[in-house]
């Protein structure tokens, strides 16, 4: 595989790895590569084990829980995705690096639960559902598992910008044009209209008008990955 290295002054240089590699880190004084997954080498065959969709759609229950100060309901789907992982691992065959990821998510989300910390418990929920996806990606299509980080990264966008914190909002909407670049046309040319909007209710302030555009922007996502 010929990929791009991005080094620390901001230059890039090609680097060709052999066919068959597996998980890899280098590391320099300046420079850092690891790898944990490559598709389509790593990928395995039949549908994504339920364990790793389980997390997904609970981390996401999460949002809305911790939003209305139930943390009742959010520790308890919270034992729900750690016993999910658990039966996952249980049954080998984990990427080290990704496995390692997860379980550093799902600690993360654990402390800000019993701390009761909204913002953090947010943030960290989307992190685990981002580390299920990397995991699902051994199993589903990449053009599925992008439309899914874009969907998070609007979410991550409406965590920001209700906590005000605009230099990371703009960011996301960084992250979120870097993935439509990934898209095939016929998405991202439905998405692109609608991302413009959000980044102009963003640059404007107004928070109405962007959680409005966010909405619109997740219901097309929607309608693309059914």
């Amino acid at each position: 595989m010929v990929g791009r290295q991005l080094h620390m002054d901001g230059s890039f240089s090609d680097k060709t790895f052999a066919p068959g590699y597996g998980e890899f880190v280098t590391a320099t004084n300046t420079e850092l590569e690891a790898l944990a997954l490559a598709v389509p080498i790593d990928a395995l065959p039949g549908p994504s084990p339920t364990e790793l969709q389980v997390i997904l759609n609970n981390a996401l229950r999460i949002l809305d829980t911790a939003k209305s100060g139930d943390w009742a309901a959010t520790s308890a789907t919270l034992k729900t995705m750690t016993d999910a992982w658990a039966n996952f691992r249980a049954g080998g065959n984990v990427p080290k690096m990704l496995a390692a990821q997860m379980s550093d998510a799902l600690n993360a989300l654990t402390r800000a639960i019993g701390i009761r910390n909204f913002a953090d418990a947010s943030h960290t929920a989307i992190v685990v559902a981002e580390a299920s996806l990397d995991l699902q990606l051994r199993h589903r299509p990449p053009a599925e598992i992008d439309l899914a980080r874009f969907d998070l990264w609007v979410l991550q966008f409406l965590v920001d910008a209700e906590a005000g914190n605009y230099g990371a909002v703009k960011g996301d909407l960084a992250t979120m044009e870097w993935i439509l670049d990934r898209l095939d046309s016929s998405s991202s040319s439905q998405i692109n209209t609608q991302l413009r909007d959000l980044r102009a209710a963003a640059d404007a302030g107004n928070r109405a008008a962007a959680n409005d555009a966010a909405g619109r922007l997740r219901d097309t996502l929607m309608r693309l990955k059914m």
